[in-house]
């Protein structure tokens, strides 16, 4: 062979081996670059939405901050979702499509109690990781072993809400003596009755009123025309606390309490529409504003969050679920990379034996895969002025009471003090 052709015969060799290596080795190069999806329903319409819409938006914001970062195990994330519409008939359909067509990898819930509850039976007979987006107690029936929730109930979800207002309640001097318990004939509510019985047996408080009130409910005057107690907890969801709240400046109710498990008062649509009347509320609440509460990162998610939900006309301030929505994916996504894989059950496993580091401060899971140590905060709205958003972005306005590692201020006491 001459010499002028000994370097097309290398360059042909060289072309030969590497489209054989290629012809062999093509599937696992290609799906080594392909993404890691992680998948789920979402409330983007329906009674959920306003929440639901601000929780993807954070998702979002965390697989942003995620790919700029290079990925999890060097692969971008993808995440996939359709709108469960808010309906929980919706949810089996949506998690077979993500698991058998679109082939995710992992699986989170959509927001909410009603939506995780028909996803839970998926879960378990696929042996998934599942990751909870604020539901209250989905795993005490079950007891599944691979699930996570990221609301901060704690271990006994019926009391988490109620357990600081009433030992708030019982460290007032004089300390009070009746309290009155009223809710809604739903879920949520009778859940948060539940652990109120039981508190107040604890505290040695007396009942003299404890009834529900029908969903349906639009005049909720009478109700508290019928309360005269020392202390008022109330469990009710967005229109009822709307009601209920307006109702007790209508009759004049002046309890030296009151407050608790009031679902909306946390939305900043609502706070903005109740403006003054908020104050003096005692209500629980996630998170604040306030210097206890500044986790690592949680004022660089909110720089994203903001600006991005007041152009797509969303809960402008997203202090209630956004934050935990994030979180959720951080827990996640630091497990995928702590087992350097995709193994369901390793994951898993990582999750429940770990604390992680997140935006809402440091997450550890325990029993049924809730916080191992309950945090929901006990918030008073304090001196609040008219209806402006903006004087609800700094600290002052609700102030944390309870649990003292995160007390950023004193009850003003009694109510009738602080409401005006």
């Amino acid at each position: 062979m001459s010499r002028q052709h000994r370097p097309m015969l290398a360059l042909s060799l060289i072309a030969l081996v590497m489209t054989l290596l290629l012809a062999s080795g093509a599937f696992y190069v290609a799906r080594g670059a392909d993404p890691i999806k992680i998948g789920f329903g979402m409330a983007l319409t329906g009674g959920l939405s306003a929440n639901g819409k601000p929780a993807l938006l954070a998702m979002q914001i965390w697989k942003d901050d995620v790919n700029k970062k290079g990925g999890l195990l060097g692969r971008q994330v993808e995440l996939v979702f359709y709108d469960d519409q808010t309906n929980p008939s919706t949810v089996p359909g949506i998690y077979s499509k993500l698991l058998d067509v679109d082939k995710v990898d992992f699986i989170v819930s959509g927001y909410g109690t009603n939506l995780i509850a028909p996803l839970m039976p998926i879960a378990m007979e696929r042996k998934l990781t599942l990751v909870g987006i604020f539901g209250l107690a989905n795993n005490e029936k079950y007891k599944y072993p691979n699930y996570f929730q990221i609301s901060p109930n704690g271990p006994d979800p019926e009391i988490s809400t109620p357990q600081g207002f009433f030992e708030l309640a019982a460290k007032q001097n004089p300390k009070p003596q009746t309290v009155a318990i009223v809710g809604a004939d739903a879920e949520y509510p009778q859940n948060a009755l539940v652990g109120s019985r039981e508190l107040i047996k604890r505290f040695g408080f007396k009942t003299v009123y404890d009834k529900t009130y029908p969903p349906s409910t639009v005049d909720y005057t009478p109700i508290v025309q019928a309360t005269n107690p020392d202390v008022v907890f109330i469990a009710s969801y967005p229109p009822d606390s709307v009601g209920m709240l307006r109702a007790i400046h209508e009759v004049g109710l002046s309890p030296k309490m009151v407050g608790g498990g009031m679902v909306g008062l946390q939305f900043t649509s609502v706070m903005t529409s109740m403006g003054s009347m908020l104050n003096g509320i005692v209500n629980y609440d996630f998170w604040a504003p306030e210097s206890t509460m500044m986790f690592p990162g949680i004022k660089e998610f909110f720089a994203q969050y903001q600006p991005r939900a007041q152009k797509e006309s969303m809960d402008p301030l997203g202090y209630y679920l956004p934050p935990y929505s994030y979180a959720a994916m951080q827990v996640l996504g630091q497990a995928i990379e702590a087992t350097k894989g995709l193994d369901q059950q390793k994951v898993a496993d990582y999750i429940r034996a770990t604390e992680f580091s997140t935006i809402v401060g440091k997450v550890k899971f325990g029993k049924n895969g809730e916080w191992a140590q309950g945090r929901t905060l006990m918030v008073q709205y304090q001196k609040i002025q008219g209806n402006s958003v903006d004087q609800f972005r700094g600290p002052g306005k609700k102030v944390v009471l309870f649990p003292d590692e995160f007390k950023s201020g004193t009850i003003i006491y009694p109510y009738s003090a602080a409401k005006n």
